[in-house]
């Protein structure tokens, strides 16, 4: 039986399927209140602790979402009502099973896709607890196994052994989760939106992540076809390997800038900068971790991906708070986040962190070639006030003595105003266009809804006809126009983006080489 899904990262697996939903492990009550109490507090602990071990060993992206997590279990609103259940006699691991639960309900409920997003997040954090509750900890999956469930959580992605295969099978998730992003940074088939099966399958089953289903029970003629499909594959990202060193140059001659994104200065330590063109999309998201980030912290990170960098650009974004990345202290809540006030203009209405953030840029603008971009701009005047507070801060270092650069000052192209007149910005340095949010607003389809993804794809017409006026626009006041969403590493969507007149790509480091080949099979 095939189930037909959409796929999250790109591979194949073959082997035994590992059940996710399978039963929790049973907790030994206490004696008394107060020992459910230290209980529970203890298992708060050991799971902070955990995740604090985890984080210290992740990555930039990864490490995020752990500190996240970890600040979430710190925030006492959270077990206050668990541990008020426990007064009123429950145990500890039904009293954290509520509370937890009731929260995770009110987010699913949520008729905005941030909120049902992050669901996944407070399910992770109430089983972490469990898992400390029960002192036993979840059953392994075996080498190579498919994990198949629901949903997965990230710290058991980053506690999973991916060295020997295996793949990840949900029957609901998002293309635009934090495990999506960590599979495909780290090359791991992942499929979602299979929906719910009738049994629970064992036995070997077969992932197809390229294109985007499972099947269980296979026979041995589907075995066949799977591994023949799965052998192209592999000789395709083999061959791709060969594209790694060379520029990225059509059929036809054109040559195509393919730069990269990260989102931590740890990143670049596994990329040879001979390889790329540059970055395209520093985040400077990671910095703005539990407590909001110095001048000093800022400054170093930024000057350590410009001197790696030997000349190229390396375009930095300054902090895309809101939408899907709340930060404590600094995004608020609201009932709309993605249509709410983030990127530019949480920072606009924040000019205590956008001055310490602008700064930093500023002295690190002397170790390289760096330039700077606004995130979610959807008006000339947000360009402009932006701009001014670069003015100010650059004659406040120059009073001081401090060395510094004014760097060139851009905006990403992602609200749709921008992209429907963007001659309003004809005094930018340069456009980089975001293709996910830009698709999402103009579909109307949030690209983490599993229900609507098929929808959001920047290959419809209306988004290729907006990319394509920013591409015509930037050629005609010979402003410089790249895109650094997630299409511009994906190879089906290269040729129609070439088409459109694009010339300057920024991808996920994993994703350069195969970039570099699809854009070589194309005649533009």
């Amino acid at each position: 039986m095939r189930i037909e899904g959409i796929p999250a990262s790109a591979g194949y697996a073959e082997g035994p399927l590992f059940d996710l939903d399978g039963p929790p492990v049973a907790y030994r009550g206490k004696a008394s209140t107060t020992e459910e109490k230290a209980a529970l507090k203890s298992a708060i602990d050991k799971a902070v602790s955990r995740l604090t071990a985890l984080a210290e060993t992740a990555d930039g992206e990864a490490a995020g979402i752990l500190e996240f997590h970890i600040a979430m279990l710190q925030d006492d609103a959270l077990s206050v009502p668990a541990f008020a259940a426990i007064g009123s006699g429950e145990p500890a691991d039904a009293a954290w099973r509520q509370a937890l639960d009731a929260e995770i309900a009110g987010y699913e409920a949520s008729d905005q896709d941030y909120f049902q997003a992050r669901a996944a997040d407070l399910r992770d954090i109430r089983d972490q607890v469990l898992r400390a509750l029960s002192e036993d900890g979840e059953a392994a999956a075996p080498p190579g196994a498919i994990l198949y469930g629901t949903d997965i959580a990230p710290t058991r992605f980053l506690e999973t052994d991916w060295s020997r295969g295996g793949g990840i099978a949900l029957k609901a998730g998002s293309t635009a989760s934090h495990v999506a992003m960590l599979a495909r940074s780290r090359g791991v088939p992942m499929v979602v939106g299979l929906g719910a099966s009738a049994d629970s399958p064992v036995g070997v089953a077969l992932l197809d992540a390229e294109h985007g289903g499972i099947v269980l029970s296979p026979s041995p003629a589907e075995v066949e076809a799977f591994r023949q499909s799965s052998s192209a594959f592999a000789a395709r990202q083999g061959k791709a390997q060969t594209f790694l060193a060379q520029p990225a140059i059509t059929r036809a001659g054109t040559v195509v800038r393919v730069q990269v994104n990260i989102a931590d200065p740890s990143d670049v330590d596994g990329i040879d900068i001979a390889s790329c063109d540059g970055v395209g999309l520093m985040r400077t998201e990671f910095l703005f971790g539990k407590v909001l980030p110095d001048e000093e912290t800022q400054y170093r990170a930024y000057r350590k991906v410009l001197e790696w960098a030997g000349g190229k650009p390396v375009t930095i974004r300054t902090v895309d708070a809101g939408g899907d990345k709340p930060l404590p202290g600094f995004t608020v809540a609201e009932t709309n986040p993605f249509l709410g006030l983030r990127g530019i203009r949480l920072s606009l209405t924040r000019p205590d962190v956008f001055r310490v953030q602008i700064r930093a840029l500023l002295r690190a603008a002397v170790h390289g070639n760096l330039k700077v971009m606004f995130p979610m701009i959807a008006t000339a005047e947000e360009y402009a006030l932006a701009a001014a507070l670069f003015a100010e801060e650059q004659t406040g270092l120059a009073s001081r003595g401090v060395a510094h650069k004014l760097p060139p000052l851009g905006i990403m192209v992602e609200v749709p105003s921008v992209a429907i007149a963007p001659e309003a910005f004809a005094d930018v340095a340069f456009l980089s266009i975001g293709s996910n949010d830009l698709t999402q607003y103009v579909m109307a389809a949030a690209r983490d809804n599993a229900a609507v993804a098929h929808l959001n794809s920047v290959r419809h017409p209306a988004v290729l006809r907006l990319i394509a006026s920013v591409a015509a626009f930037g050629r005609e006041k010979g402003i410089p126009v790249s895109l650094c969403g997630d299409s511009g590493g994906d190879p089906a969507a290269i040729p129609a983006l070439l088409e459109a007149g694009l010339r300057d790509l920024s991808v996920a480091p994993a994703q350069l080489a195969m970039a570099k080949a699809a854009i070589a099979d194309v005649s533009v």
